[in-house]
């Protein structure tokens, strides 16, 4: 059936998996198309322009957000972040779901914008706050005094859980992934979001 792209949001604290399972995803269904974030932070080791992130400039963020080319938009531990919203309209409109790796504000944001219609939210809770920490440590990606931002603020990320549409915890890497997948199969059976089900089924009564 004939449908319009969904807007699929994962948000979580740092930590609790949301990037892995949106990696899972895609590898499910590669024609799920990832939405790239600008972002204004320097690249990490291993990260490539274009793919992970499009780095770019306070200056050039500035602009694209003024002109309204994001789709949302936020600061984070002092750096930019962003979705370029012309690849997200394009995708819909051929029928292709797009996966957000975003925060609560950027959810927030894309809830709110024109395409909030087609958005499935889901919020990804970690087992504990202690293997949360350890997650964080394990990663060796930051210093210990970014660990311990990220962990202070995970309380203020985990308090808006309850404006997800559905909320998993990640207690099991695979569990997890089979929810998602079977959230995914739902939604896009969902009557409303299938455009050409109204006729099909005019013609099999006809038939």
């Amino acid at each position: 059936m004939d449908r319009t792209g969904l807007l699929i949001i994962l948000s979580s604290p740092s930590g609790a998996g949301k990037t892995t399972l949106a990696r899972r995803l895609i590898d499910w269904d590669p024609t799920l198309a990832f939405s790239v974030s600008a972002t204004t932070r320097p690249p990490r080791p291993g990260e490539v322009h274009g793919r992970h992130y499009h780095f770019t400039t306070r200056e050039d963020f500035a602009q694209q957000a003024g002109d309204a080319q994001m789709l949302e938009h936020a600061e984070v531990f002092g750096n930019l972040y962003g979705t370029p919203r012309a690849p997200v309209e394009a995708a819909m409109q051929a029928g292709r779901d797009t996966l957000f790796d975003v925060d609560w504000q950027g959810g927030q944001q894309i809830r709110a914008s024109a395409l909030g219609g087609h958005v499935v939210s889901i919020f990804i809770l970690p087992p504990s706050l202690a293997e949360l920490e350890r997650r964080l440590i394990s990663r060796r990606q930051d210093a210990p005094q970014v660990i311990a931002a990220r962990m202070s603020k995970s309380r203020d990320e985990i308090s808006h859980w309850a404006e997800y549409d559905y909320v998993l915890i990640n207690d099991d890497l695979d569990t997890s992934f089979q929810q998602l997948v079977a959230i995914l199969t739902a939604e896009r059976l969902r009557r409303e979001r299938q455009k050409g089900l109204g006729t099909f089924v005019k013609a099999l009564m006809e038939g």
